[in-house]
């Protein structure tokens, strides 16, 4: 989480910047893309606030009425940044853009947009660049693209959109300012306002999928769940393995349940052992694996004395902590 934090605190410093330079230019030259670009910074330096408070609610301990924890709050907190960049980023910017194109002003002194848009540029990338380092850093080897799709961060990922949204924006407020000042079209920095909107409104599309997904209960992988049947069936005396359910708790922090069918005859003991051996597998394999529940469906015939049942939950087996 601390890696997730130097990325948000970042994104914050170098969006406020941007947005106070943005908004007084945009003031002084009457440009509509750069109002957008304004307003998009300054929603950018807003949710990364929000992500921050998400982090912090997110980390508080277990109670009676929350069991599991708190880390849900990170992908609530995530779906509100989402759904305000939609509105207060691509909605207000596509309604500035409309009204640009209807009532278009000319362009007052456009080399100060040049200016501004260049060291934007210049702190919008290396926002990027500290964003990319520590989602790198997360991947464990994986190729870029797999590794964001398997993502369970919210703040890697949202801070990494936003920012690579802010940059084609960029590129798109240079070309609809240098466009309308050079043929004399103040309906075209309308135009590059009402693509910016669009663009942040498709890039919250995707953060609100990924949200709603990890907030009503998003499981592991259907590879990741055909591995662990398979380590399952590997054991002498399983039968067959039930559903194995599970659910995101956090980023790091996977809830999953197994159903173990053992052999007729199999002793208490040797399915108690079984199923120890096969937590301890599974946690190595996926660290993410903190909360894992292993059951029999079928109860084993009794063994030796003093061993305990697994027809009842054997435990929960935890990740060590320095492996996550």
């Amino acid at each position: 989480m601390a890696e997730s934090r130097i990325a948000i605190y970042g994104a914050i410093g170098a969006n406020v910047a941007i947005a106070v330079t943005k908004f007084v230019v945009a003031g002084i030259t009457g440009s509509s893309a750069m109002l957008s670009e304004g307003i998009h910074s300054a929603v950018d330096t807003f949710n990364g606030i929000l992500l921050l408070i998400g982090l912090r609610l997110s980390q508080r301990p277990a109670t009676p009425e929350h069991p599991f924890g708190h880390g849900k709050e990170l992908y609530f907190w995530s779906l509100i940044v989402a759904v305000l960049i939609f509105g207060m980023g691509g909605g207000v910017s596509f309604y500035e853009g409309i009204q640009h194109i209807r009532n278009p002003e000319p362009m007052r002194d456009a080399m100060w947009n040049y200016i501004v848009l260049a060291a934007a540029f210049v702190f919008e990338g290396a926002s990027f660049t500290i964003a990319l380092k520590q989602f790198i850093g997360q991947t464990n080897g994986q190729p870029f693209w797999k590794a964001l799709h398997r993502s369970k961060d919210p703040t890697t990922y949202t801070v990494l959109a936003e920012d690579s949204a802010a940059l084609v924006g960029l590129l798109v407020a240079a070309i609809g300012i240098y466009a309308s000042h050079r043929f004399n079209m103040p309906e075209l920095d309308g135009a590059a306002s009402v693509v910016i909107g669009v663009l942040l409104a498709g890039v919250a599309i995707l953060l609100i999928r990924e949200s709603r997904g990890l907030l009503i209960g998003e499981g592991i992988r259907p590879e990741t769940a055909r591995d662990i049947r398979r380590l399952a069936m590997s054991h002498r005396g399983v039968q067959g393995v039930g559903e194995i359910l599970s659910m995101y708790i956090g980023p790091d922090d996977v809830l999953v349940t197994i159903d173990l069918d053992f052999d007729d005859g199999t002793a208490t003991d040797e399915a108690a052992t079984t199923i120890s051996t096969l937590q301890r597998e599974v946690r190595e394999r996926y660290p993410m694996i903190k909360r894992l529940f292993i059951e029999a469906g079928n109860p084993p015939v009794a063994g030796m004395p003093g061993t305990t049942s697994p027809a009842e939950p054997v435990g929960v087996a935890r990740a060590d902590p320095a492996a996550a």
